[in-house]
């Protein structure tokens, strides 16, 4: 695992705007896994400003596939993810519908909905990068505290914490939907590249228990330890609570150029 500790959060969106950038570079058909919330949205916003200003990469054949979807929302609502992320990426950057995925959360399919998602991510031949984020309690998509470090895409009951953190995207917590389709700790380890990021010191405990505690269904982000190449970008207040704060900066100092994330 690689811990980048930036001063602030547009060095942080800019260099995992390169990434995305040289991957679709590399490969113009590459599919990328996108979360939603708050945290990445400097990193969308990066991107679009790119795309903007004509300097950005072609977008047609690139595929993304969102991590999770609240089950029980209207259809079209604007706080499913699907529309966010159409809103606040696919849209801008002028990505065809139909390049963009997410599970399938209507009420006659949930049985199977995770396994078709499952399969879909499969035929698309498997995510290249996967952004994410992490919850306050350690959660990576919405893999709660004791999800299977092999669980896969399926329905999963969101805690009240969970649904507390998410209600500025709602009225309020009662209005957060109680369930959702989320890819499992299982499905998001086979990404050939995680980029998690976190920017706040609300997310300080979390990360440090992700990066620096045990493995375990007790922080589901800690399962990115496991993974041959992960990258975790934070600012200095999400570091807050690392021990090995200052050898991470110094590795990042000397790191060679050419190598990237």
């Amino acid at each position: 695992m690689e811990v980048v500790v930036l001063p602030d959060t547009a060095r942080i969106a800019a260099l995992v705007a390169d990434a995305v950038e040289d991957l679709v570079r590399r490969r113009p058909d590459a599919v990328l896994g996108v979360a939603t919330g708050s945290t990445p949205l400097p990193v969308y916003r990066e991107l679009v400003r790119r795309r903007d200003a004509g300097v950005a990469p072609d977008y047609d054949a690139v595929r993304f596939f969102t991590l999770d979807e609240y089950v029980g929302l209207p259809a079209g609502s604007e706080a499913s993810y699907r529309c966010t992320i159409a809103r606040e990426l696919t849209d801008p950057l002028g990505v065809d519908a139909s390049h963009v995925h997410g599970p399938d959360p209507s009420p006659d399919g949930l049985a199977d909905a995770g396994e078709r998602y499952e399969a879909a991510i499969r035929d698309a031949g498997g995510i290249d990068l996967q952004l994410l984020g992490i919850g306050s309690d350690g959660h990576l998509a919405f893999n709660e505290p004791g999800s299977s470090l092999a669980s896969r895409t399926r329905i999963k009951t969101l805690t009240e914490q969970t649904r507390r953190d998410n209600a500025r995207f709602f009225g309020s917590a009662q209005e957060v939907p109680r369930h959702v389709l989320t890819q499992g700790l299982g499905t998001i380890l086979e990404a050939r590249h995680l980029v998690l990021v976190a920017t706040g010191g609300a997310k300080a405990a979390a990360l440090a228990a992700a990066v620096e505690g045990p493995v375990g269904a007790s922080c589901p982000a800690s399962a990115l330890q496991l993974h041959p190449h992960a990258t975790v970008l934070l600012d200095d207040a999400a570091a807050a609570g690392l021990e090995r704060a200052a050898h991470y900066r110094e590795v990042w100092e000397h790191k060679p150029t050419w190598q990237g994330l």
